[in-house]
């Protein structure tokens, strides 16, 4: 963010200029309620002015730490270009106190909202529907005048890098990569951005989704806790990328049919139809039991996009090495484990013996987690190993290539245009 975008508003103020005719006095009498007129001669508001703010003073060494980084922002995945390496040593040449501080600040903000948030966004993103507040705020100014007030620049950006030990991992990747391999070395870049899209803190106990390598794992403090495979979205309904918290679990769901599905299973037995009052058929709903679709269980994750952790009733698809088949849900092996390790968590009431006894009643219960468990569901193309190898998987969606001209370009994407994709809920 520059200094140009920290705004000061104006007092404004409208002068109105009143009327003065009267209307004449008569005998009859005035009329109940006169409902009130434009006044023509009313001055419009004035919008307040911008206002810039003079950037903040840089000592010397600090704006030359700030290009040192700059210069060496390379490990990251980032391109130096972006952030005016260039303008900024040719100030600290010049010795213009005023020249330098634009230039530092305008530098330092650019590169901080990068680190923080990742340097591809907009559309180029695709399907990406995470919040990140870790910028929200003043926090971007806060960061500025630590960095400019404590003389510690490096160490200030380096507080805006992802915590996750996978973007580290990519990081010393790319480290060790050879300068030859830019296949390798671009698919470690957009991937360390995929990282600094999501927030620096995913919290102490999370459930991690990621499409491409068709797994979902629990992790809790920074440990892999439970990791199971999963079923994603098909090519034709590929499944977003989200973030939403999972309040707990329903045993022995009723699937509601998509409008998209509807025609597939209208009329066919094991569905039962929802009229409305005037006896037409508004939707179809799939009872529990062997043949349901989203087999004994769905996690209740309540999000625009319909999209959800459950169980499936042909589980032999586990078995398939390419497992995109659903509608954009992720359907989870072994499911039931991963729920009554939550349900019973922070002393909660549910253990694997009542959840087992609630499926054979056959009745629908929701359980809920005594706290709340996070929920990414991710695109990340590339993993790192800590020795530097990497493991690739399926880029079925065609997204890297968009990330990838997104990341070399210097607004990051922001212009691209792509059309929007729509999800059915199984």
């Amino acid at each position: 963010m520059n200094a140009r975008d920290f705004l000061l508003p104006l007092l404004a103020s409208a002068a109105v200029v009143p009327s003065a005719v009267l209307a004449a006095q008569t005998a009859q009498p005035a009329p109940a309620a006169i409902a009130p007129q434009p006044d023509p001669l009313a001055v419009a508001p004035v919008p307040p002015v911008p206002v810039e703010l003079p950037p903040p003073s840089w000592q010397l060494d600090a704006a030359n730490e700030l290009l040192g980084y700059i210069r060496q922002v390379g490990r990251d995945g980032l391109d130096p270009r972006d952030y005016d390496a260039d303008r900024l040593e040719l100030a600290l040449r010049g010795g213009d106190p005023m020249t330098i501080a634009r230039a530092a600040t305008d530098s330092f903000n650019r590169l901080a909202r990068d680190l923080a948030l990742g340097h591809v966004r907009g559309a180029a993103r695709h399907q990406w529907y995470v919040v990140d507040k870790d910028l929200e705020g003043d926090r971007a100014q806060q960061l500025l005048m630590r960095a400019v007030g404590t003389m510690r620049v490096a160490e200030t950006l380096n507080s805006l890098l992802p915590t996750h030990p996978q973007y580290w991992s990519l990081k010393n990747a790319l480290s060790v990569a050879k300068p030859t391999d830019t296949g390798a070395i671009n698919k470690i870049r957009l991937n360390m951005d995929r990282w600094r899209w999501l927030p620096r803190d995913l919290g102490s106990r999370y459930i991690i989704v990621n499409v491409p390598g068709q797994a979902a794992t629990l992790v809790e403090n920074s440990q892999t806790r439970w990791k199971r495979r999963a079923i994603a979205g098909a090519l034709k309904t590929p499944t977003p990328q989200l973030s939403v918290n999972a309040t707990g679990v329903i045993l022995n769901p009723w699937w509601e049919v998509p409008q998209s599905l509807s025609a597939s299973v209208a009329g066919k037995g094991g569905y039962v139809a929802v009229r409305g009052k005037d006896g037409r058929v508004q939707r179809w709903r799939q009872p529990p039991g062997p043949a349901n679709a989203l087999g004994k269980i769905k996690f209740v994750m309540q999000n625009p996009h319909a999209i959800y952790l459950h169980d499936t009733n042909n589980r032999g698809l586990f078995d398939a090495q390419a497992r995109f088949l659903s509608h954009g849900c992720i359907r989870t092996e072994h499911i039931l484990d991963l729920a009554a390790e939550l349900l019973s968590d922070d002393a909660g009431e549910y253990d694997r013996a009542k959840i087992d006894e609630v499926l054979a009643s056959g009745k629908t219960v929701q359980a809920n987690f005594v706290k709340p468990v996070p929920v990414y569901i991710v695109y990340f193309s590339t993993a790192a190993l800590t020795d530097g190898s990497l493991t690739q998987y399926n880029d079925l969606y065609k997204r890297d290539g968009r990330v990838l001209a997104a990341l070399t370009d210097r607004d990051g994407g922001l212009k691209t245009a792509a059309p929007a994709t729509k999800t059915a809920a199984k």
